[in-house]
């Protein structure tokens, strides 16, 4: 008899296997929700505040948004590894990091929001259909300098933007992997005035160069 329940319970394995993988498949393709419109503000202010020069004509941009923070480091944010961290040197606010957190769990969906005033396009993972936009080999630096600034961003990927409690402070992660190895990742911690939002702070996470492995603050 256990012989039997044996044989019995090793059919119901291999039938009902291929319809759990079936519906494992049917989720991961379930199209990613789209980023809410009240994040692209934060965006606009992030790409005119440190990327765009007078010389940009085109920002490329990855259509989904960041999950992970680090090149080498590809599970999804926590407030323990925040706190591990101590990014700011540990002045962020808790409930702004936990919103930020539980936001950036999953990727979202970006879309024709941004208003830089600068063309752009989207693409993703390793380059999707625009492959054509690329940009010389310039030295990683925090901002772009003016003279012999490439006319092409490639490219930006964007986190959500978390916010605190009283929505007077938000958090955004910014990267900015190039075509040729180069690269950085930023946290930029905004803050609300009287005439709106600024920046109020930024941390650099990650650099990588051609010449190097990735690097920073780990």
């Amino acid at each position: 008899m256990r012989y039997w329940r044996g044989v019995i319970f090793l059919m119901s394995l291999v039938l009902f296997q291929p319809a759990a993988a079936m519906v494992s498949i049917a989720a991961m393709s379930e199209p990613a929700e789209p980023v809410p419109a009240e994040d692209y503000s934060f965006y606009d202010l992030a790409v005119e505040d440190k990327f765009l020069t007078s010389y940009t004509k085109l920002v490329v941009i990855e259509r989904m948004t960041a999950t992970h923070l680090h090149p080498d480091e590809p599970q999804v944010p926590t407030f323990a590894w925040f706190a591990q961290r101590e990014y700011f040197d540990g002045r962020l606010p808790q409930d702004l990091v936990r919103d930020f957190v539980g936001k950036n769990q999953r990727p979202w969906r970006l879309a024709t929001r941004f208003g830089f005033g600068v063309r752009y396009r989207f693409v993703s993972g390793e380059g999707g259909g625009d492959v054509e936009t690329s940009v010389p080999v310039i030295p990683v630096a925090w901002f772009v300098q003016q003279e012999g600034a490439p006319d092409i961003i490639d490219h930006l990927a964007f986190s959500r933007v978390g916010l605190n409690l009283r929505a007077d402070q938000a958090l955004l992660y910014v990267a900015n992997p190039r075509p040729d190895g180069t690269g950085a990742g930023f946290l930029l911690w905004f803050v609300r005035q009287q005439k709106g939002w600024s920046l109020h702070d930024t941390e650099v996470l990650w650099v990588s160069r051609p010449d190097q492995a990735s690097s920073g603050r780990r």
